[in-house]
């Protein structure tokens, strides 16, 4: 049966779009229909910041204690609804249902409870000098969501948001948004007061640029693409708004002379492989020394048929399918790049794996002898695509993972932890993992270079969303 969602949700309330028109959602690992969504307007978008800014001086008043418990009441909401949501980002994005329920749905509970305790925790007041420094909520943000993670980008900026004792106004990638339904179903159901939260739907140029350009919107928070995001900077310099973007990553993974190397390349192939690829932060230039570039290419072609594709929702596999027909035909058009610009296919390519010609699939694929100057190694391809890439000396290593436009993340395995963090210090990113370590839900996420501005998660991007008031005094 089709989910049919008809209306938004602003101030408070479900109000019935007022144009027929709606957006198709697929399933990923069918290409049927899922679900169907209104497309908003301008002036449905406007309406959203309209209650949004009504009510930002009542909510910005309220207690920081109060604000946080209605953020843990939502985490426990969302943790009642674990098992749907999985579901249902399974279908929309394609990540296997085992994987879905601790990353999809769990990231985004831990994420409102994490809020939920920094609001009641902070220190809102500081005295330096003859000055009071006061911590204010920033005002109505504009909450710009992606895809690949889409509840997880909606947390990260809404509770963060919330607790600050901002309102907001969020606008749900059209590809991914029935979990932003649910999140506004449980908002709904908890009593927040009204305009607190607002919810349209549609497309970016339209209902994206009419939240960013409203004059009463104060903060943008944007992921997504480095070229949406440069629009999104485009519009709220207008106005000089303050805006937080976590965009595009192109990520290298260094693996050191005396690495272990099974552990190294098996762990490295997974992460690049995480969501069939479509992780901003995903690993997917692994550099690799030159003498052992024969091993390193057997481990990985071992590592990735193991992780042969299947049905996302009835499959077994840690591997599904991409997001939709158009990500898929974009990532065969890399594979295509790559074997034309001369890297060498190791395994995969542009055929539908076996018997998954239905659904969105592309096959696990691994290029070798690439060079950094290569599209592949360049560009974000978003898909189940590593590029091995083989270097002579530290020094070159460290210049290949510095040589992008991008600096979202990054990886560094060596013999001891000493050694990778000492090269992790030289990576120029927002984030880099040593030997493996694991992602930190309160560690600050966001990047460098055209990676973006700011960071979320954590004390950090919490602070995003407020400003500092000094108050002398004698």
């Amino acid at each position: 049966m089709t989910i049919v969602r008809d209306s938004f949700y602003i101030n408070g309330e479900w109000v019935r779009a007022t144009s027929a028109e709606t957006l198709e959602v697929t399933t990923s690992g069918t290409g049927e229909l899922y679900a169907t969504v209104p497309v908003g307007t301008v002036d449905e978008a406007n309406l959203a910041v309209e209650a949004a800014a009504q009510a930002f001086t009542a909510w910005a008043n309220t207690s920081p204690k109060e604000r946080g418990e209605f953020l843990l009441r939502i985490s426990e909401k969302l943790a009642e609804r674990g098992d749907d949501i999985a579901l249902d980002i399974a279908h929309e994005v394609g990540m296997p249902l085992m994987l879905a329920k601790g990353i999809q749905a769990g990231l985004p509970t831990a994420t409102f409870a994490d809020n939920a305790q920094r609001a009641m925790d902070f220190v809102w007041e500081e005295e330096v000098g003859n000055s009071t420094l006061v911590r204010e909520p920033a005002g109505v943000v504009a909450c710009i969501t992606p895809w690949n993670y889409p509840l997880h980008q909606i947390a990260n900026k809404v509770a963060a948001a919330l607790a600050a004792g901002c309102t907001v106004v969020v606008k749900p990638s059209e590809v991914a948004p029935i979990n932003a339904f649910m999140l506004a179903d449980i908002i709904h159901e908890v009593g927040l007061p009204k305009g607190v939260f607002n919810l349209v739907t549609g497309l970016g140029p339209v209902v994206g640029e009419a939240i960013v350009a409203h004059p009463k919107t104060d903060m943008v928070s944007f992921t997504g693409s480095t070229r949406a995001g440069k629009r999104v900077m485009q519009i709220a310099a207008e106005m000089v708004k303050r805006v937080s973007l976590e965009l595009g990553g192109k990520s290298a993974n260094i693996i050191l002379e005396d690495a272990d190397l099974a552990r190294a390349v098996g762990d490295g192939v997974f992460k690049c492989y995480l969501n069939s690829g479509q992780t901003c932060s995903a690993l997917t230039r692994m550099v690799v020394p030159r003498s052992k570039l024969s091993e390193v290419e057997d481990l990985a072609i071992a590592a990735a048929t193991g992780l042969a594709p299947a049905d996302p929702v009835t499959g077994a596999s840690l591997l599904g399918p991409l997001v939709s027909a158009a990500q898929q035909q974009r990532v065969r058009d890399y594979i295509t790049k790559g074997i034309d610009e001369g890297a060498r296919l190791i395994l995969g390519g542009v055929t539908p794996p076996e018997g998954l010609e239905k659904g969105y699939y592309v096959a696990p694929t691994i290029f070798s002898d690439v060079t950094n100057d290569m599209t592949i190694a360049q560009e974000e391809i978003f898909g189940p695509v590593l590029s091995i890439i083989p270097y002579d000396t530290e020094e070159e290593a460290v210049a290949i993972a510095n040589d992008s436009n991008y600096g979202l993340a990054g990886g560094v395995w060596a013999g001891s932890d000493e050694k990778a963090f000492e090269v992790a210090r030289k990576i120029r990113t927002g984030q880099v993992e040593i030997n493996g370590g694991a992602f930190n839900i309160v560690a600050p996420f966001g990047g460098y270079k055209q990676s973006g501005i700011g960071r979320e998660l954590g004390r950090y991007g919490f602070e995003e969303f407020l400003e500092v008031k000094a108050i002398q005094h004698n």
